[in-house]
């Protein structure tokens, strides 16, 4: 075989395989008849098909379709139903959560009703999503790892849209359905809060998120970089140390001074990964609950340093001015 470089790859072309047998009375046929497509092998598996949606996941799906369609059709409403302003404005189409003044109750559907249902349905489908990745990964034998990586994104998305504004007693403190919406939201978030990089979880959110990023660019680069002595079997590695894994492990003992293992990388990468989201909700629902200003929390706890006194008078806390909430 060809020394295979960051540009080339090798596609196994066989007969589509059905997958293995399932055991059990809730695991239905898979439907379709798997086939090849060659731009799919230059990017991942050739193979597409069979599919398999079950009961849960058609529930899912359905859902998933009802909370799009909703936040699609309120976005064509703010374009008089023009398609091409449609496209032209994507980016800054929102449907924005109800008033404050609704609380947690269901607001008129053009005051944010619409927001509420589709969350609804948005949040059924992640939920069941969730159970079928589970139920899957049971069928197969397999562990269920990926289900507790997606649990840790969904425990972020509750505290976002769910937990924290149950919490504050209004849905207006949920995060809008658009693009810039969103982005404008967690701006405005951070400056009504005194900035969250002062937020501990946040700081850990972010060093996680980094970490894990770092950690998953360097074992994908190492994998490549051996796949010609088939450092991509990793499974096989495990098992049965071949040239591939002693290359990469003392490759990266003389270059980190440090020894992971074909498994334990993979225990680092999904550990790092997970705390970014589990961190980040954590600070998220700190925030407005508990801390009311971020700076000013650490200013009290020795991490920031104190607004400098100007022109001889003491620097005001803005939330103990006359009409501050």
């Amino acid at each position: 075989m060809e020394y295979q470089n960051l540009f080339t790859q090798v596609q196994a072309v066989t007969t589509p395989h059905h997958g293995v047998a399932l055991q059990g009375p809730d695991n239905n046929e898979r439907t379709s008849s798997p086939f090849l497509v060659h731009l799919a092998g230059r990017l991942g598996n050739a193979q597409i098909g069979p599919l398999y949606l079950g009961k849960v996941g058609l529930v899912s799906a359905l859902c998933f379709i009802f909370a799009f369609t909703i936040v699609g059709f309120n976005m064509l409403v703010q374009v008089n139903y023009d398609p091409i302003q449609f496209v032209r404005q994507l980016f800054w189409l929102s449907l924005d959560p109800p008033a404050p003044e609704y609380g947690l109750t269901l607001a008129p559907l053009n005051q944010g009703g619409w927001w509420n249902i589709a969350g609804f349905f948005l949040t059924v489908s992640v939920l069941l999503w969730w159970v079928r990745v589970y139920r899957r990964a049971r069928a197969l034998q397999m562990g269920t790892h990926v289900a507790w990586a997606f649990a840790a994104a969904i425990w972020l998305f509750l505290v976002l849209g769910l937990i924290r504004p149950v919490l504050m007693g209004s849905w207006a403190e949920a995060v809008p359905f658009g693009i810039f919406s969103h982005l404008d939201w967690t701006a405005a978030f951070s400056i009504r809060y005194g900035n969250l990089f002062y937020n501990p979880f946040h700081m850990l959110s972010i060093a996680f998120l980094y970490g894990s990023a770092l950690l998953f660019a360097m074992h994908g680069a190492t994998i490549l970089a051996v796949s010609q002595y088939g450092g991509d079997r990793e499974v096989e590695q495990i098992v049965d140390r071949g040239s591939a894994s002693e290359r990469a492990a003392l490759f990266w003992r003389w270059t980190m001074g440090f020894n992971a293992t074909m498994e334990s990388i993979h225990r680092w990468a999904w550990w790092f990964a997970i705390l970014c989201p589990l961190t980040g909700g954590i600070g998220i629902l700190l925030t407005g609950t508990v801390v009311d200003n971020w700076y000013l929390w650490g200013v009290k706890h020795g991490i920031a340093p104190p607004y400098p006194d100007m022109w001889g008078a003491p620097t005001v806390d803005p939330q103990t001015l006359q009409g501050a909430k």
